[in-house]
């Protein structure tokens, strides 16, 4: 399989079977977004949209996913996928924590998080969206994957580990609106026993955006994004004695291949 990484927290998960499935679409504003995938192709390319919450900078996408794919399927958690379907948009499928939905290549299980989740929140009064969320990818003689989302360290870790047993593990590691790279690294030493881990929801630098302008543009708008700046390399000092995790720092727009 293969994990392309498009932003902070935004990936592509690839399976063998050549399946997409896209998570937390967001493409304005966001400095890992390639320009050159903002075309109706790239929007059409998706088999699946999983969404962890609410918050603008993992769904604000939707939007652009919609208009060229109105038929996308997009799975969220009920209270968000309510409120998507009273919008208008049709293919929505409503799971909460601990329910699954399969396909011919993957079963794909939402997991608890540690987080808030609203909806529109920059656009006004933020609208309660439910719950944030995790999710297992249990790909077909495969890898498992872990994207934890937006997540605080929560002793639950270990239950996810143990029930699904996942290899791989996509770790909120930023600090400030997740649990930062200390954390983190405590979640693989002591609660998680993944192959690999890739950090996430770290912003890039100026030098290694793949947008510098999306960059300037959404610290000028909020500030707060200079604190999870480049902590992709905090996790990987943190880790770099403990031989039974490797660290995967991926860059904005990367590609890396997991062989089995």
């Amino acid at each position: 399989m293969k994990i392309q990484r498009l932003g902070h927290a935004m990936y592509i998960f690839k399976s063998k079977e050549g399946k997409n499935y896209l998570i937390d679409p967001f493409f304005d504003l966001n400095p890992g977004f390639p320009p050159d995938m903002d075309t109706a192709a790239f929007y059409q390319s998706f088999d699946c949209v999983f969404l962890t919450h609410g918050h603008f900078d993992h769904t604000s996408g939707l939007a652009k996913i919609i208009e060229h794919k109105p038929e996308m399927m997009i799975v969220a958690q009920y209270e968000l996928a309510l409120i998507l379907l009273q919008q208008g948009i049709k293919n929505v499928l409503p799971i909460n924590l601990g329910g699954s939905v399969s396909f011919d290549d993957v079963i794909v299980t939402m997991v608890q998080a540690k987080h808030t989740s609203s909806y529109r929140e920059t656009e006004g009064l933020p609208v309660y969206a439910g719950e944030a969320a995790g999710y297992i990818f249990d790909f077909k003689n495969d890898y498992t994957v872990y994207h934890s989302g937006d997540t605080a360290l929560m002793s639950d870790m270990k239950l996810i580990q143990d029930v699904y047993q996942p290899e791989i593990a996509v770790l909120s590691s930023s600090g400030h609106f997740t649990m930062g790279p200390r954390e983190a690294a405590y979640a693989i030493k002591h609660l998680l026993d993944v192959h690999y881990v890739i950090p996430s929801h770290t912003f890039p630098t100026n030098e290694t955006a793949a947008s510098p302008e999306a960059l300037t543009q959404l610290l000028n708008a909020f500030p707060v994004v200079d604190f999870m700046v480049d902590k992709d390399k905090e996790l990987e000092k943190l880790l770099k004695d403990y031989p039974k995790t490797a660290v995967i720092p991926l860059g904005y727009g990367e590609e890396v291949t997991f062989e089995k």
